[in-house]
């Protein structure tokens, strides 16, 4: 078959398998949304910059003189505010790469920020401005906040709106058969990241091989040469690399995909290596990527054990009547005790108490035996959906995570974490497999990438390559958005049981 009339053919069958994106450009809704991101951020930015000039000089409108001139600081504002927006623009805060998934977006509207406060802070000294040191110091956490706050607002819109399957871009995926397999798994568990894989490219010796894996099999498959005269269609947005093509071939591919608007996305082969630990260092034309080990103990650490005590006492603190009244909840259900504590293994295999509300009979523990027969988990654990040891109260407190709300205790005495692994039980850690045990190089957590992940829903194995991706690539700015997504994950309680 003729190259143009394979192209058309190919086309043809991508957009018959695939109607939810047909006839849809991939432009459209990216420029709606970066447009969105604009206005919305010259909002918060204005909202930021009248506050600070409302706190310093109340309704009036204040002076600042420059050389024989005065401006009032509504001049002041406006300078700033441009200012502001162009270094938002210039650290890339609105790319595709980074809106929708991962903390970039954040870093580069943190970056864009701290330059932008830092271009005036210069600006003032080379000029001999006295610019309001109290507006000045308003100005920036407030924007930094509400700008956040805006962005926040605006990737859960787009991830609702990307789990219905809009706003994706079509993907090819070009790689031999275990890693496309792997990586349309990826992309389907993660619709938050963007794309949607139209179809693929097979390359290597098993191209042949009819997988009875239907993410492979029922999408339509193109020639590698094809590629670039198939992505000039507007309604394809990326090529993705997902190992087994030479470097050659690589920059080949580069090099006929320019002057499109396709992505070009190399799949790293470090399996859950988060980003900050990967450093690209060009030497003498030798692409190098340097990956910072773990570590488990230092500075980061020291933070890390601020941050729980001063959540897990903040949370005691607030939530002590709610604790009081599940307390006595449990206590007029069944007149048993209202906490249950259990032996658990933390750091470096040590043992420890654990605290958590029953939610269980008081016999549950005996009961265990009978119910082995039954058991609906995978691997090592023990999970029952309808277990009928189970309290009434136990139910509700199990759907929602409040259960666990005693465990800020263990994390405030120094047994947890506020976010880690899950804790295993003595038993489940005695059938590890010998590389399962580097989740006990940190503290257990009461949440985790388990907890946001689908919770018992996950089976065994992807449950181990949570915890250890994890516990490899952890950081302070990371923790803090797993509680962010612990919230909405408690308030959407699926996999809970």
């Amino acid at each position: 078959m003729a190259t143009m009339e394979r192209v058309l053919d190919a086309r043809s069958r991508i957009w018959q398998d695939d109607p939810l994106t047909s006839r849809r450009a991939i432009a459209p809704w990216y420029e709606k949304y970066r447009y969105a991101l604009f206005v919305t951020d010259l909002v918060m930015i204005v909202v930021a910059l009248l506050t600070a000039q409302y706190s310093r000089f109340g309704g009036e409108s204040g002076a600042l003189a420059v050389g024989p001139w005065q401006f009032g600081y509504g001049i002041v504002g406006l300078v700033i505010e441009l200012i502001w927006v162009f270094a938002l623009t210039a650290t890339d805060s609105r790319s595709k790469r980074v809106i929708g998934a991962g903390l970039e977006e954040y870093r580069a509207v943190l970056n864009g920020t701290v330059a932008a406060f830092g271009v005036v802070a210069v600006l003032s000294y080379l000029f001999e401005i006295s610019l309001s040191r109290f507006y000045f110091v308003v100005a920036l956490p407030v924007g930094l906040v509400l700008l956040l706050i805006g962005r926040l607002a605006w990737r859960l819109f787009l991830s609702r709106v990307r789990r219905d399957g809009r706003a994706l871009t079509g993907t090819v995926v070009v790689g031999d058969c275990e890693e496309v397999e792997a990586t349309l798994k990826d992309i389907r568990r993660h619709p938050e990241a963007g794309y949607r894989a139209l179809a693929v490219s097979l390359v290597g010796p098993d191209v042949e091989d009819d997988r009875a894996d239907p993410l492979l099999s029922l999408l339509p498959r193109v020639d590698r040469q094809d590629l670039p005269t198939l992505v000039r269609d507007a309604r394809l947005g990326a090529v993705m690399i997902a190992g087994s093509l030479p470097r050659r071939a690589i920059r080949v591919l580069a090099w006929e995909l320019e002057n499109t608007n396709v992505e070009l996305i190399l799949l790293s082969r470090l399996t859950d290596v988060a980003g900050p630990r990967m450093h690209m260092v060009p030497v003498d034309g030798l692409p190098m990527v340097h990956v910072d080990l773990p570590q488990y103990t230092g500075f980061n650490h020291v933070a890390k054990r601020t941050m729980d005590i001063l959540f897990s006492a903040a949370v005691l603190t607030v939530l002590s009547p709610a604790l009081a009244a599940i307390a006595l909840a449990i206590k007029l259900d069944d007149r048993g005790p209202v906490i249950f504590r259990q032996e658990r293994v933390g750091l470096n295999g040590t043992t420890f108490t654990m605290h958590k509300f029953r939610s269980m009979a008081v016999d549950a523990e005996a009961r265990l035996a009978e119910l082995q027969a039954k058991n609906e988990g995978s691997g090592v654990l023990f999970k029952l959906k309808h277990d009928p040891r189970v309290t009434r109260v136990g139910r509700i407190l199990r759907k929602f995570s409040l259960d666990e709300l005693p465990q800020f205790w263990d994390v405030l005495t120094g047994s947890m974490s506020v976010v880690g692994p899950r804790p295993p039980l003595a038993r489940e850690v005695k059938e590890y497999e010998s590389h399962v045990y580097r989740r006990l190089l940190t503290k257990p957590g009461i949440t985790g990438l388990w907890q946001v992940s689908g919770r018992s829903d996950l089976s065994w194995e992807e449950s181990v390559r949570l915890d250890l991706r994890y516990v490899e690539n952890w950081s302070i700015s990371g923790d803090i958005i797993l509680i962010l997504k612990t919230v909405r994950a408690v308030l959407r309680p699926d996999g809970a049981y």
